[in-house]
């Protein structure tokens, strides 16, 4: 079996794209050592999921020959069956769902984008009630847990008339570290699957594109974080109910759903060597 040629660019830009990701690890603990092991069993079931030949599993020596890891690990860690892919987590899911529901559907907003607040408690507010909009969700879950576990996480709060008021446009916790990363884990991993779309496959690409300057002054960046964070979660909001819409009218067989992510992010950081740029818009 002959291996691909490296793409000389190829190694440059991972060092770089890896950078945040260990400063990160080294700020909660994470030792190279650690990593490392986390790594080999990555490489493993990568290969022995998405590297197959004729749709049969791999041997162990053809997926230490692909990822260089020693074939007495491959078999050791196939053994495991660990590093399994895995999707959000049910309190993500449910959380954006319910987020979703109340924003988009009626008696719960308004209109689309401007969700009521909701009496607590059914016996006051009926259906239009967070009661009633946890229950219209699921009917396995208290009303009560997913309050107390919203308000401890900033994703609402109560008025003085004992109802619950949304305080932001999409499920994303203020504070937990633990719904923060579940977040960075289901984002992060999906921007990464377009941009390595984009490298190594043939087609349409996904749709990635960014706007960067080099020389802009702390309080031109301070406008652009404010627009990007107005403007930006307008648009979003826009795509939550336009999707939100299709999902309704359009409903597929269980056997061919899709999910999708559309994400909008803003980075900024001291840029002291920066050579004056009019303008950069670039694209993967």
């Amino acid at each position: 079996m002959q291996l691909p040629t490296l793409p000389p660019s190829l190694l440059p830009a991972l060092k770089h794209v890896m950078r945040p990701l260990v400063r990160l690890m080294l700020k909660k603990g994470v030792t190279y050592t650690r990593f490392a092991d986390l790594l080999k069993e990555i490489f493993v079931d990568v290969a022995e999921r998405e590297f197959r030949l004729d749709d049969k599993p791999p041997t162990d020596s053809r997926i230490s020959l692909l990822t260089g890891v020693h074939r007495k690990d491959v078999r050791r860690l196939r053994a495991k069956a660990v590093g399994r892919a895995a999707g959000p987590s049910e309190d993500f899911s449910f959380g954006a769902h319910l987020v979703s529901v109340w924003l988009n559907n009626s008696p719960f907003c308004e209109r689309p984008g401007r969700p009521l607040p909701l009496d607590r408690l059914a016996s006051i507010g009926g259906q239009c009630s967070f009661d009633g909009l946890v229950a219209q969700v699921s009917k396995d879950i208290r009303a009560r847990v997913v309050l107390d576990e919203w308000l401890r996480l900033g994703i609402v709060r109560m008025d003085d008339q004992d109802r619950v008021l949304l305080e932001t446009m999409a499920f994303i916790p203020t504070r937990g570290f633990d719904e923060k990363a579940a977040y960075f884990q289901h984002n992060l991993h999906d921007h990464a699957s377009a941009a390595v779309h984009n490298l190594t496959e043939d087609g349409a690409p996904f749709f990635e594109r960014s706007v960067h300057y080099d020389s802009l002054s702390s309080t031109g960046v301070d406008q652009l974080r404010e627009a990007v964070s107005a403007e930006g979660m307008q648009v979003l909001i826009g795509f939550n109910q336009l999707a939100a819409e299709l999902e309704a009218r359009d409903a597929p067989n269980p056997n061919a759903r899709q999910r999708i992510t559309i994400g909008l992010y803003f980075y900024t950081e001291p840029n002291p060597s920066a050579v004056p740029n009019p303008t950069t818009a670039s694209s993967s």
